[in-house]
């Protein structure tokens, strides 16, 4: 499997990038950054690309693709919706139209939602509305694509959120993990189970659901081992 990525840098993207490049089914890892990665690895190559707004003229290196696991995303706090939505919906469907044209139908998307994503894209939340509308514009696509609806995020392997509000309160987080996983075990999951169930989902061509939430990734991931 030949795996696109966005979003390497960030702390789900850190995790899936590790993932990818040690599961057998991976073949290829190809990162899209804005800036080189620093990382050497047999299975792994970088475009770098200033633009993500337009994608042409990568052509050749989308075709190639046969999976695209979408991390790329920032917090809504302290942004108003015309950059939220030009970094969470226009970057998103930009990417994915340019797959979609390059690699066809049997491309598998996977994009990084939230939990609360607003489907209906009618409710009071922001960050919810522009998440329901990529989500919905990404569902009626002509590929394979499967949103995932993570809510609270454990870092397992050292990944490292870019958000400095995130980096102070996960280490806090990171000590109530067992009692978070008792109170509320549909809410959890982790870095390692995402970058897992991507990997599984695209080995499905379509099948299962395709809105998963923290449950649904976590049984997934361990199902696809």
């Amino acid at each position: 499997m030949h795996v696109l990525l966005f979003g390497a840098t960030g702390m789900v993207g850190q995790g899936v990038l590790r993932e990818c490049l040690l599961d057998d089914r991976v073949t290829a890892v190809r990162a899209v950054v804005r800036s080189p990665l620093g990382v050497s690895h047999p299975k792994l190559s970088e475009t770098v690309h200033a633009d993500f707004t337009d994608f042409g003229g990568l052509e050749r290196e989308f075709a190639e693709v046969d999976a695209c696991f979408f991390c790329l995303g920032v917090s809504s706090a302290g942004k108003g919706e015309d950059e939220y939505r030009r970094i969470t919906h226009d970057y998103t469907l930009a990417a994915a139209r340019a797959l979609a044209a390059a690699a066809g139908p049997d491309l598998t998307f996977v994009y990084v939602s939230g939990e609360g994503t607003d489907s209906t894209e009618q409710g009071r939340q922001m960050w919810a509305r522009v998440k329901g509308r990529t989500e919905n514009e990404l569902l009626a696509m002509d590929f394979h694509a499967y949103m995932f609806r993570p809510a609270f995020i454990r870092a397992v392997n050292g990944e490292v959120s870019r958000t400095p509000a995130y980096r102070r309160l996960y280490p806090v987080l990171d000590l109530l993990f067992p009692l978070l996983r008792r109170l509320a075990p549909g809410r959890v999951t982790s870095t390692e189970s995402i970058a897992r169930a991507m990997i599984a989902v695209a080995g499905r061509q379509g099948a299962g659901e395709h809105v998963l939430r923290s449950p649904e990734i976590n049984r997934v991931a361990a199902e696809g081992r």
